[in-house]
């Protein structure tokens, strides 16, 4: 049985408000949406030709009327408290609460977890909120926990990682580095013969000899863009590449070996020694490995008294030495997707790496926090 259809009377003034909403391009679509069904609807046309013509359900209809009818036809338009949408039961302090939750890690809690997901987060809250006195989270969904964690500009599920100055000497050696680079500057701009070669030296150890298993292919225009490559590959062992980059000509000094020993630093240090004049200071930024200051490495400075001057880079401070910036140019470059047949092809090519920087030499400069350098 059909259900029986009930009257909407629409006064004259509110029928001339509900079309001038109905056409408008500015009111909100809901309020457009609800004043042309309580048109139509006022007009006679029939349930089934409105839900075709405004693409709206049935039940939709009705209870637009039936608001209109106990609200009037102009508060209709408007979301009504009572209807579908709920007035927000969350309290202040049930969102601190649920805050303060996500800011604590889950293992604390008694979880295997070391990070929130939201799920987890949400059902550790439906779990715990009543005896917190929050029970009007005790249906919260993950979505909503979301939506209060952004607006908190929280994410516990994520981890950003910094690097703590465990260096109690850090910000005088910081100094040391940055004069030694304010010098050289001086030298370049004002062309001073300072008698000193200044090196940047480190090492990249633990460079991989990857082989292929099956040949590469090649791209095909218009059909493979790209060399396509097994996925499995052979394993030949790893070598170090030693290199000192010269600061005022882009000159690499290098020495590819099987380990960075205080042998192999000496080795290096000798050949340093045999390039420059020996009446040059040759000085010298490196970081704090232990072969940098053996008893073997000492002795050799020893020896060459006055020659070398070492200054350390703090500890957690490789990013003030200019050699790893040689060595990033070595990656994205020279090493990036590299495949060789065994470890003695990699040292071929690490070689000629350093020969091919020498014939293209790249002058790095330091810039960042210069002028503030202080010794």
């Amino acid at each position: 049985m059909a259900r029986p259809r009930q009257p909407l009377e629409l006064r004259d003034e509110v029928r001339a408000q509900l079309q001038v909403i109905a056409a408008s391009r500015i009111e909100r679509a809901g309020r457009v949406q609800r004043a042309q069904v309580l048109l139509a609807y006022a007009d006679g046309v029939s349930i089934v030709e409105i839900e075709e013509s405004l693409r709206i359900s049935r039940p939709t209809i009705y209870n637009t009327v039936n608001k209109a009818r106990e609200f009037g036809a102009i508060s209709a338009l408007d979301d009504l408290r009572g209807g579908r949408g709920r007035p927000r039961l969350i309290t202040e302090e049930a969102r601190a609460w649920l805050v303060s939750l996500a800011c604590q890690q889950p293992k604390t809690l008694g979880y295997p977890h070391e990070l929130w997901t939201r799920a987890l987060l949400a059902k550790h809250i439906r779990e715990t909120c009543v005896e917190a006195g929050h029970s009007c989270l005790s249906e919260v969904s993950p979505g909503t926990v979301t939506k209060i964690l952004n607006k908190n500009k929280l994410k516990p599920h994520k981890v950003k990682y910094y690097l703590e100055k465990r260096d109690p000497e850090f910000e005088s050696k910081m100094a040391q580095v940055l004069h030694v680079y304010r010098e050289v500057r001086l030298v370049r701009e004002f062309g001073l013969n300072a008698m000193t070669a200044f090196l940047s030296f480190d090492e990249k150890p633990g460079i991989q000899a990857l082989g292929r298993k099956g040949e590469d292919l090649p791209p095909v225009p218009g059909k493979h863009p790209e060399i396509a490559r097994d996925y499995e590959y052979v394993r030949y062992g790893t070598l170090t590449l030693m290199a000192g980059l010269d600061l005022l000509t882009g000159h690499v000094t290098g020495r590819v070996v099987e380990r960075h020993r205080s042998k192999e630093f000496t080795e290096f240090l000798k050949a340093v020694d045999e390039r420059y004049p020996s009446n040059w200071t040759i000085t010298i930024i490196l970081d704090n490995h232990s072969a940098h200051t053996s008893r073997e490495t000492r002795r050799y400075l020893a020896s060459k008294h006055g020659r070398f001057e070492f200054v350390f880079t703090p500890k957690h401070g490789s990013w003030l030495n200019l050699a790893e910036s040689l060595f990033a140019k070595l990656t994205n470059s020279i090493l990036r997707g590299m495949r060789v047949a065994s470890k003695e092809e990699l040292r071929q090519r690490l070689e000629s790496a350093v020969e091919w920087f020498n014939d293209n030499p790249t002058v790095f400069r330091w810039n960042y926090h210069l002028d503030e350098a202080i010794v």
